[in-house]
């Protein structure tokens, strides 16, 4: 087979990649797993990017970009997303400013409806913004409408938004860019009014300023994800490079009740998952809640060392610290067999 050189851009770094392995890289495969009837092996999905998982009356939806479509797959086993029957939802129109790279796909249920956020652009990274999607329907797996952009004043450089529900208030929360110039991706939050609409000024909550946050150029805190325990809430956030080994996951705890206060949010000195020797480059995680009352972690990792973008999904189980801290631990080894969620 002839392979076709292709240039693409992916979080503002460009590469020249054959076409038969651009297209393949983007379009999740399921992992062989197995162990017996108690257990799974990890990559759940061999390969994919930023997944979304949510839990919804009895089963699991599994949320994501390929072929510059959005897809769900249902299960209804959280081992199981990645061998779950897919549906594509949203196809965007062709030449709009929203119609090529889609990012980071999250499925919520707010107000009785279902909604997308997805970032997208017209093919050139440097104008990626957020969107929403809608499906009043119960049931996801149909087709979504589109709503239009989610944006704060100033509107800048957006991708991976995601929602915080919160006394009965809705904020978005998402990485961007400070003015005009890929310098640094920081981590906003703002208030809105409804599920596509964003209603006051953004506020700064995160932006790299630890060694373990700078590798890569340029310096980047992306893939805020909400964790919620026992009345605490934290932001898990992805920091450094996402084509370097040393992508890892920090994290944000809100301190008090106002999530729109400057210095609400205490960032954690140390990354609170990290690489091993053999998983590297853990990140952009998110979490759920299982039937038998389980939290787990679905993260993606690079396949091998200076595999860049090369990479597969794994979930691994949370655990609560008795000051009510979630523990991570480290990634799991690959194929290292471990217990079905419950």
């Amino acid at each position: 087979m002839n392979l076709i050189p292709v240039f693409i851009r992916y979080r503002g770094i460009a590469a020249v990649m054959p076409f038969a392995l651009a297209w393949f890289f983007f379009v999740p495969v399921v992992n062989s797993f197995a162990s017996d009837e108690d257990q799974f092996l990890n990559p759940v999905v061999e390969k994919g990017a930023d997944p979304w998982v949510i839990f919804q009356e009895g089963e699991y939806y599994y949320c994501f970009s390929s072929r510059n479509r959005i897809w769900i797959a249902r299960a209804g086993k959280l081992h199981e997303i990645g061998r779950a029957e897919k549906k594509a939802v949203w196809n965007p129109p062709p030449d709009a400013e929203y119609s090529r790279e889609l990012w980071a796909p999250e499925l919520h249920l707010l107000d009785g409806k279902w909604y997308i956020y997805v970032a997208a652009d017209d093919g050139d990274n440097y104008n990626h913004s957020m969107y929403a999607l809608e499906r009043a329907d119960a049931d996801p797996l149909g087709p979504f409408t589109f709503k239009g952009k989610v944006a704060a004043p100033p509107d800048k450089w957006a991708i991976d938004g995601t929602v915080l529900e919160m006394g009965g208030l809705l904020y978005f929360i998402w990485s961007g860019w400070e003015g005009n110039v890929n310098v640094r991706q920081n981590l906003y939050i703002a208030p809105m009014s409804n599920p596509w609409t964003i209603c006051g000024e953004r506020v700064l909550i995160s932006r790299p300023v630890f060694d373990w946050e700078k590798h890569g150029d340029p310096l980047v805190n992306e893939g805020p994800e909400v964790l919620k325990k026992d009345g605490k809430v934290f932001i898990v956030y992805s920091a450094s490079g996402s084509w370097t080994d040393h992508y890892c996951l920090g994290m944000l705890t809100l301190s008090g009740t106002e999530p729109l206060k400057p210095g609400a949010w205490k960032k954690h000195p140390e990354p609170v998952f990290e690489s091993t020797e053999d998983v590297i480059a853990p990140g952009h995680a998110s979490f759920v809640h299982t039937t038998g009352g389980e939290d787990w972690i679905v993260y993606h990792a690079a396949k091998y060392s200076g595999a860049g973008w090369n990479r597969n999904v794994r979930m691994q189980r949370i655990h609560w610290s008795e000051s009510g801290l979630p523990v991570f631990g480290a990634p799991v080894s690959t194929n290292m067999p471990l217990d079905i969620p419950e």
